[in-house]
C-alpha cells in the first residue's frame, strides 16, 4: 500500500507550494523536510522578497508571474493575513545594462503599464535617489514585497487543512523507482508513494546527482541597514530598487518597521555548499554593501541592524530546472531558485502539481532538461564577484558627483 499518492521532497516556498495545490486538488500528500518550519539554511527566511512584472530575465517569465499574483491573492484570502505590500518598482543603470534592456523587453511585449524616466526626471519623483546622468530609470508600479516566512508557513497551513502531511526535522536519505512507484528513504524509515516531487533546494543534487553538472550553489549576503534618516525611506514613498552598473546588479528594499533597509548584491555569489555556505559577514563585505548603497540612497547606509545569509541554486543558464526525471517519469525535480525563484512559488507549485498528475502536460521549454544537451549552453550574462580595490568605493562615489 503506498503511504501516499505523492510524496514532496522539501517544504520550501515551492515544495510547499506544490503541497497546498496537490492537497486542495484531493490527492494524499506527505511532505519531508530537513529542517523545523521557519529555519534559516536554505532560500526562503527572512523578512522580505520583491515581486514585479516586468521581467528583465526573460519576457518569458511574465505570463506564469500574472498567475502567480492570482494565487497569492487567493492565498492572502485563505490565509486572512496580508502577504504582499505594494511598493512599485524602480530599476536603474545605463541606456544599455541587461537590467534596463530586459525590463523594457518584457513591459513592451506584454503591454505592461511601466514609465521610463531620465535621471533627471527619476530623482525629481523619487528624492531619495541619486543617479548619473547618463543612466535612466524604468518605474513599475505593480511590484513590491513580499512576506517569505509569512507565505510559506501560509502554504503549509492550507495544505494542512486540506490534509496534507508535513513532516519537518526528518532528512531524505534517498530515493529509488519501486515498481510503478517511488521509494523514500528518511530518518524516520522508509515511505512509499505513486509520485514524488524533488524541491529540495541546494540539496537537490544530493538527492539527484544527475544535476550536480547542471547546478552551482551561491551564498549570498543580505545586509539591514538603518538610514540616518528613515522615513526618507519608507515604503510608503520608496519603491524597492534594483540597479546595474559596473560593479553589478544590486537589490535594495525601502524602509519597513525595525528592519531598515535592505540590500545585497544579487548577480554574483561565493560558491558553496549547503554544509559549508559561511553564515558569517566581514567587515569587509558591509564596507562595500555600504559604499554601493549610498551612491544611489545616500544616507541610507547607517548602522547595522543585522544582516542574514541565502542559498541561491544557480543553474548554469540562471533559467529554473522544472522537468521530469530521465528516467524515472513519475518523480518531477523543480530547481525554481537561481536567485530570483520565490516569488513564482504559488504558480510553480501548479504547474509541479500538473506535472505530477498530468502525464500530458509539459513545463515550458525555458525550464526543460533538454536545453543543456547542447554541446555549450547558454550562459547568463552575469559577473564574477567584486575585486575592487580598497579605493575603488571612493572613486565609484565621485563618479556621481
Amino acid at each position: 500500500m503506498s503511504a501516499a499518492d505523492i510524496i514532496v521532497i522539501g517544504l520550501g516556498a515551492m515544495g510547499s507550494a506544490a503541497a497546498w495545490v496537490l492537497a486542495q486538488r484531493g490527492y494524499r500528500v506527505l511532505g519531508f523536510d530537513r529542517f523545523a518550519p521557519g529555519h534559516d539554511r536554505g532560500s526562503s527566511h527572512g523578512k522580505t522578497r520583491i515581486i514585479r512584472t516586468a521581467y528583465y530575465e526573460s519576457p518569458e517569465y511574465v505570463p506564469l508571474i500574472r498567475r502567480a499574483w492570482t494565487l497569492w491573492r487567493e492565498l492572502e484570502e485563505r490565509y486572512g493575513r496580508p502577504l504582499l505590500r505594494m511598493t512599485g518598482g524602480l530599476y536603474i543603470g545605463r541606456p544599455d545594462t541587461v537590467l534596463v534592456q530586459g525590463t523594457l523587453a518584457s513591459a513592451r511585449t506584454h503591454g505592461l503599464a511601466h514609465e521610463l524616466l531620465d535621471a533627471e526626471a527619476a530623482m525629481r519623483r523619487f528624492p531619495v535617489l541619486r543617479l548619473a546622468p547618463d543612466q535612466v530609470a524604468v518605474y513599475e508600479e505593480a511590484a513590491g514585497l513580499i512576506d517569505p516566512e509569512a507565505a510559506v508557513h501560509a502554504f503549509q497551513e492550507q495544505a494542512r487543512a486540506c490534509g496534507a502531511e508535513l513532516r519537518h526535522t526528518v532528512p531524505v536519505e534517498r530515493w529509488s523507482i519501486d515498481g510503478d512507484g517511488i521509494r523514500v528513504e528518511t530518518s524516520e524509515g522508509s515511505f512509499r508513494a505513486d509520485r514524488a516531487i524533488i524541491a529540495a533546494g541546494a540539496w537537490l543534487a544530493e538527492l539527484v546527482p544527475e544535476l550536480r553538472r547542471l547546478l552551482t550553489v551561491w551564498r549570498i549576503l543580505h545586509v539591514h541597514f538603518e538610514p540616518l534618516v528613515p522615513q526618507r525611506y519608507d515604503a510608503a514613498r520608496v519603491p524597492f530598487a534594483l540597479w546595474e552598473d559596473e560593479f553589478g546588479i544590486y537589490s535594495a528594499f525601502p524602509e519597513l518597521p525595525g528592519q531598515g533597509v535592505k540590500f545585497g548584491r544579487h548577480d554574483s555569489g561565493e560558491p558553496c555548499t549547503p554544509e559549508t555556505a559561511r553564515r558569517t559577514a566581514t567587515e569587509e563585505e558591509i564596507v562595500t554593501l555600504r559604499e554601493q548603497l549610498v551612491r544611489y540612497w545616500p544616507d541610507a547606509g547607517g548602522r547595522v541592524l543585522w544582516y542574514l545569509t541565502c542559498l541561491y541554486t544557480m543553474t548554469l543558464d540562471h533559467h529554473f530546472v522544472i522537468d521530469r526525471h530521465p528516467a524515472a517519469p513519475n518523480v518531477i525535480l523543480c530547481s525554481a531558485c537561481s536567485g530570483h525563484g520565490f516569488k513564482f512559488a504559488p504558480a510553480i507549485g501548479e504547474l509541479l502539481a500538473d506535472l505530477a498528475t498530468d502525464p500530458q502536460s509539459s513545463p515550458p521549454a525555458l525550464f526543460q532538461l533538454t536545453r543543456f544537451e547542447q554541446s555549450e549552453p547558454a550562459r547568463s550574462p552575469r559577473r564574477p564577484p567584486d575585486r575592487r580595490s580598497p579605493d575603488a568605493g571612493q572613486s565609484a562615489r565621485s563618479a556621481h558627483g
